[in-house]
């Protein structure tokens, strides 16, 4: 089975003039972000407008977490993010995990994983609180203009802080819920790769393994068995090591291994999701950074849900999307780690499941 060369990225943006960014100035934006955010969260409510003044534009686009979901201007993201975050946590610290940088296309950006710590004080996005320590699983890739940033893509999981509340809404997980790990052999926030052929073949690796994922020997199987010994031998496994861990968002979970992931995640996923477009709309963002690489969309899958088999819910056979980000760490020469945060929340929403609606019960 031949993998199909094509552009991943965004459609319609063909006339892009390609930035090329030297390691340095890389490293250096990276440094920037990462102060703004840092800043931000250290100098609390009584610094919070200065703080977001210094960091962001003006008119900044932010595409948030279901039920936030998109919207613009800095006033709005300090009354419908920052301010909810401080009033809800208000003891709140910023552990970094990953932080990859690039130029895609046209665009200078920076990923990051990251835990946002605090004793849970106040109601935050509807969820009630506890009033012990919570960690926040928080993704995010910020797009910089003139040493500012124009544009936020933020992904925090709170299905997983709802779990951590006590509470589960939804069919239990096929992984393994909680923490997820740093990664393995390597400082996943301070390195700096002056090679930018280690950059390069990162991102090639991923994308390349991404593409893999258009071959669907779920269109012909006739069971699960044949389904799983098919993806077990599938192109993909070439990509992979022996030990990797797929990091699930709540609601899926972690898995180890090849055949974890394919019993745990893909096997489902794939026979829920038969009819799917992996880049209708395309990456918004495909970055390699030393042994890292990370892409994103949203609402890059749009996809059938057409069976109960990955969430366990019937099907309603309604077209939805997806909002996704990849993270991985390469080593090896394999892809080791791959930490995926998915707005699982709106997937819900869209076939029918309010899960703020069942919390309240």
């Amino acid at each position: 089975m031949q993998i199909e060369k094509f552009d991943t990225g965004l459609k319609g943006q063909e006339s892009f003039k390609k930035l090329n960014i030297t390691p340095q100035e890389n490293f250096d934006n990276k440094l920037l972000v990462r102060g703004y955010i840092n800043s931000i969260i250290k100098g609390g409510v009584s610094k919070l407008e200065a703080n977001l003044d210094k960091s962001f534009s003006k008119e900044i686009k932010v595409n948030c977490f279901y039920p936030l979901n998109e919207f613009s201007g800095l006033q709005d993201f300090k009354d419908k993010f920052w301010t909810p975050l401080f009033e809800a946590l208000p003891d709140i610290e910023r552990r970094e995990q990953v932080v990859i940088g690039g130029a895609f296309r046209d665009k200078i950006q920076v990923g990051s994983i990251s835990i946002l710590s605090g004793t849970f004080k106040k109601p935050l996005f509807g969820i009630k609180p506890n009033n012990k320590m919570v960690n926040l699983k928080c993704c995010e890739v910020h797009e910089l203009k003139k040493n500012k940033i124009v544009e936020s893509h933020i992904l925090i999981d709170l299905l997983d802080l709802i779990f951590q509340t006590g509470i589960n809404p939804i069919r239990k997980s096929r992984g393994s819920e909680g923490f997820w790990l740093n990664p393995i052999n390597c400082d996943g926030v301070n390195f700096f790769e002056k090679d930018m052929k280690v950059s390069e073949e990162s991102l090639d690796q991923s994308l390349t393994m991404q593409r893999s994922l258009n071959i669907k020997p779920e269109l012909e199987a006739k069971s699960d068995k044949e389904l799983k010994e098919k993806l077990i031998n599938h192109p993909q496994s070439e990509f992979w090591h022996d030990k990797m861990i797929w990091y699930g968002p709540s609601g899926i979970g972690t898995t180890r291994t090849l055949e974890g992931f394919v019993d745990n995640h893909q096997l489902p996923f794939r026979k829920t999701f038969k009819e799917r477009n992996y880049w209708k709309l395309g990456h918004y963002c495909e970055l390699g950074d030393g042994k890292f690489s990370m892409t994103a969309g949203w609402h890059s899958i749009q996809a059938i849900y057409g069976s109960d088999d990955w969430l366990g819910y019937k099907a309603t056979n309604k077209n939805i999307t997806m909002r996704v980000m990849d993270f991985y760490h390469h080593d090896e020469g394999k892809i080791r780690e791959n930490w995926v945060p998915i707005d699982l929340i709106h997937i819900l929403s869209q076939i029918g499941i309010d899960i703020f609606k069942i919390i309240k019960k």
